[in-house]
């Protein structure tokens, strides 16, 4: 029972290790929260760092969800476990205690932590996100859209309630963590990305 507790209190401080912030004073020597759109991601390193560095950011994130939850059957193979470590590391990046709780909108941790659950309602959020964002550009409307789509998959491909209830919890927080964004898209106000833009 302790290790299992210590590896959920890892994969939380592991989760909340702030890749945007680390490779954005790696690269460009500034805080990221204070360029761009003020958020610690790898959209925003992106935009403001460069296309390697916000592609650097966006792989940390991602395995920060999937290997604490890949790993976590070794220790206990229960999916409620899983869960329970899947939860760590989404916790871990939205509210990082290394920056005053205050982290990511959780969606690239999130694509690590989902893909490691559950594959194939993964893949197909993947795919929503990528029609999404090549038809209008914008990244926080495709995470929005695929996000959407995990709880609604997860059901309609047999997983069990525990399941659909956490994925359905996770997608409230991560349309909660873009309701500004929602609000710039509402406004048509918010920042498309184009990735062969030159800067």
């Amino acid at each position: 029972m302790l290790i299992k507790i210590l590896y959920i209190i890892i994969t939380y401080l592991c989760g909340s290790i702030p890749s945007a912030y680390i490779v954005a004073k790696a690269n460009g020597k500034v805080d990221i929260r204070t360029v761009g759109s003020g958020n610690s991601g790898a959209t925003n390193v992106f935009r403001e760092i460069g296309k390697c560095a916000g592609v650097i950011t966006l792989i940390a994130d991602i395995l920060k969800g999937f290997i604490p939850v890949y790993f976590a059957t070794f220790i206990d193979n229960s999916f409620s476990y899983s869960v329970a470590v899947a939860a760590a590391a989404m916790v871990g990046h939205v509210f990082t205690i290394f920056l005053k709780f205050k982290g990511g909108k959780g969606v690239a941790t999130g694509l690590g932590v989902f893909f490691a659950l559950m594959r194939w309602p993964s893949l197909i959020a993947l795919a929503i996100f990528g029609l999404a964002f090549v038809f209008s550009r914008y990244v926080s409307l495709g995470s929005i859209c695929a996000v959407i789509s995990l709880p609604l998959t997860s059901y309609f491909l047999g997983y069990s309630t525990e399941v659909v209830i956490f994925t359905f919890a996770i997608t409230l927080l991560i349309i909660y963590r873009h309701r500004t964004n929602i609000k710039r898209l509402i406004e048509r106000s918010e920042n498309k990305l184009r990735i062969f833009k030159k800067k």
